[in-house]
């Protein structure tokens, strides 16, 4: 017979396995109900969900949930590297906590509750290699889990290795392989030995290089395999891996790796790497026993389901929360395993967000994420599926619930997410935050003809009426045709439209600018009592790193080596650099004035091509900080401890466009740059160009 939700009905005979196994296991925390199984164990439940846990056939010991979670820990190094002393703990400073201890805490305060028997680090544990402080911060994280007696498994992302980072930025994708490294220089191996991950109860070995491990843990009676390899592994850890699964040919596997699936540029649909393929066709379509691939380092979330040699589905899934806000916010994810009912449920949320001092949270805080990518179920016949190399026998639980709805509800608990400011349409070109005192305000003049060209000479009006922009003669190999006027521009900036460049080329040095006037008295004009900064931008679809890595929206035309004092690197770079970054990361360098002896950094998270951003910079020396805010949401990596902005004299031009490189210019932006607004003091959202004018 069946019960009403379809699950095979009991039998009495089998409550006498189950009772005689109790005796002699653990209670497993299952809404703190007992399980256990005879000595030869519980068979295989019917098809669909059923539980032999239902064998009790009578109504008074109910079917129960049989569920456990894992733990994932996404890409943590801004946690890591901004909880330090070196970036002036801006986490500690600002919300009195940091993210990286506050989900080891979590994890380590409700596994018995969620019945978490092993969390899984994806790599990238800090930021920059070489920062002992960053180690120091992630060391004392994972410590929570050790002292809780937590089992996790640890890999080495390219932010973790010597090899795969450059300190001027610049990673190498094609770097070395953990045959080609030298342990003894590799801080990963110093903070994360084998011998700390031999602490783990669940861990089995470390191969011969150092890098990878693998854990069995163990639930219901179920055995899996958690196989962690760290960033580039050559052959020979290839080798090893598959020799760990070979010797043993009976557990369900889930493969841990930094890089293996990327998302699309619609930010929804995965993309496979060329990486992530090799890995494909070497270790896991012909490995049955790899049903689960997770990984990290592409900024985002994305699933895809691919079939293997034996006709099975392998679900490969990439959750990296690093370019959001605040660094990831906390962000991490629970996957429950629920044999009852045949599938993985994941819940993507922040143990951090909802313990942040209310009057810190703004519009961008999110204490569970509901999106496609973050909110889903796997469907899984755990019978079926692993039929192939085991059978599957778990100790059927009596009792209990799903975990992830008591998760979200103790979470939620008391939590009222923040309302988002209503955002106001112009009603025409003149509705927007008037401020008397700016200095310019480049703005398209009305009655702009879509898609007409912008000859030499023409001008980029400054709604202040003093110091217009004005297109300046070609440096080959540019060409006149490659920059237009457009009526397309952000829904909330005011101006008829904005400027289109177009054939931009670091390769081929093709730039094209604006500049002010020599002699223009902005030209010299310092910002000694703060500054707001404020540009509408959209980076053109076809961007590419190659191409038009540090491509420039706003620039100075001098080398700011010329600058008194001045000892900082790139002597030869311009004192401003507002540009897009190799990693698509908004940048804003400049020579404070309070300090002109070295540039001064703001970073954005990753943002997207062919989409409209509103970037305001703040400068406010009360506090001595400097707040980049990309749609309204304050970035992680910010300046602190520096004023202003300094200029040398009115032969120094501003330029759009471009930017400026020991007596020449280049960098040409390619997208679309709408508004650029200049004003010598701090100020409040509702100044900003995104505001509306006073009725």
């Amino acid at each position: 017979m069946q019960d009403s939700d379809g699950r095979g009905a009991p039998g009495a005979t089998d409550r006498r396995a189950i009772l005689r196994g109790a005796a002699g296991l653990s209670v497993l925390p299952v809404g703190g109900l007992l399980s256990g199984c005879g000595a030869d164990g519980v068979a295989n439940p019917t098809a669909g969900a059923g539980t032999e846990a239902s064998a009790l056939g009578s109504s008074r010991v109910p079917a129960g949930t049989t569920s456990f979670t894992i733990a994932v820990l996404p890409d943590t190094q801004f946690y890591s590297r901004y909880a330090t002393t070196d970036e002036s703990q801006q986490y500690q400073r600002k919300f009195g906590s940091e993210p990286f201890s506050t989900q080891t805490k979590w994890i380590a305060a409700n596994a018995a509750d969620y019945s978490i028997p092993f969390c899984i680090h994806l790599g990238d544990l800090v930021d920059q290699v070489g920062k002992p402080n960053q180690w120091i911060v992630a060391d004392a994280a994972m410590k929570v889990l050790e002292n809780a007696k937590i089992p996790y498994s640890v890999l080495a992302g390219n932010h973790d290795v010597v090899t795969a980072y450059d300190y001027r930025g610049v990673w190498d994708q094609s770097s070395g392989t953990d045959a080609q490294r030298n342990n003894a220089s590799e801080p990963y191996i110093q903070w994360f030995p084998a011998s700390r991950a031999a602490q783990q109860t669940t861990f089995r070995e470390r191969d011969s290089s150092g890098w990878h491990e693998y854990h069995v843990f163990e639930q219901f009676g179920v055995k899996f395999m958690v196989l962690s390899l760290s960033w580039r592994i050559s052959d020979r850890g290839i080798a090893w891996a598959r020799d760990v699964i070979a010797r043993n040919p009976t557990l369900p596997v889930i493969l841990v790796n930094h890089q293996l699936l990327n998302i699309d540029a619609d930010a929804v649909s995965p993309l496979e790497t060329e990486y992530g393929k090799m890995l494909w066709e070497r270790l896991i379509r012909d490995n049955d026993q790899i049903f689960l691939t997770l990984n990290g380092h592409h900024h985002g979330a994305a699933w895809l389901t691919k079939t293997n040699d034996f006709g099975n589905p392998v679900e490969e899934m990439v959750v990296d929360y690093q370019m959001d806000y605040q660094g990831g916010n906390g962000l991490m994810r629970l996957y429950e395993f629920d044999f009852t009912a045949n599938k993985i449920d994941v819940m993507s949320f922040s143990p951090w967000v909802v313990q942040k001092p209310k009057n810190t949270l703004n519009q961008f805080d999110f204490a569970e994420l509901t999106g496609v990518n973050e909110k889903f179920t796997i469907p899984i016949d755990f019978r079926k599926r692993f039929a192939g190399f085991t059978r599957f026998r778990p100790t059927w639980a009596t009792g209990g619930t799903p975990i992830l709805p008591r998760v979200r509800e103790k979470l939620l608990a008391g939590y009222v997410e923040p309302t988002p400011p209503v955002l106001v349409p112009p009603r025409d070109t003149q509705d927007f935050a008037y401020v008397s005192d700016a200095y310019v305000h480049w703005r398209v003049a009305d009655g702009v003809q879509n898609g007409a060209v912008v000859q030499i000479g023409d001008t980029l009006p400054d709604a202040m009426n003093k110091f217009p922009m004005t297109r300046a003669p070609l440096q080959a190999p540019a060409q006149v045709g490659d920059v237009t006027w457009s009526t397309d521009r952000h829904y909330l900036s005011s101006a008829a439209g904005s400027v289109r460049f177009a054939n931009s080329d670091k390769v081929t040095k093709r730039a094209n600018f604006f500049t002010t006037a020599p002699g223009a008295e902005v030209n010299g004009r310092s910002f000694w009592s703060g500054y707001t900064a404020e540009a509408f931008i959209k980076i053109d679809k076809n961007w590419t790193r190659d191409n038009n890595r540090w491509c420039n929206i706003l620039a100075r035309g001098i080398n700011r080596g010329s600058m008194p004092g001045f000892a900082g690197g790139d002597k030869q770079a311009s004192p401003l650099l507002f540009a897009i970054s190799s990693l698509k990361e908004l940048q804003w360098e400049v020579v404070p004035a309070s300090n002109s002896t070295y540039p001064q950094t703001n970073w954005s998270g990753e943002i997207m091509v062919d989409t409209w951003y509103h970037v305001a910079i703040v400068n406010d020396p009360k506090t001595g900080e400097t707040i980049m805010y990309v749609d309204g949401a304050p970035v992680l990596r910010n300046i602190v401890g520096q004023s202003g902005m300094r200029s040398i004299n009115t032969a120094t031009p501003w330029v759009i466009g471009a930017s400026w490189w020991d007596g020449s210019f280049v960098d040409g932006f390619l997208g679309q740059i709408g508004e650029i607004r200049l004003v010598p003091r701090p100020l409040t959202q509702d100044q900003w160009l995104t505001a509306r004018r006073a009725r």
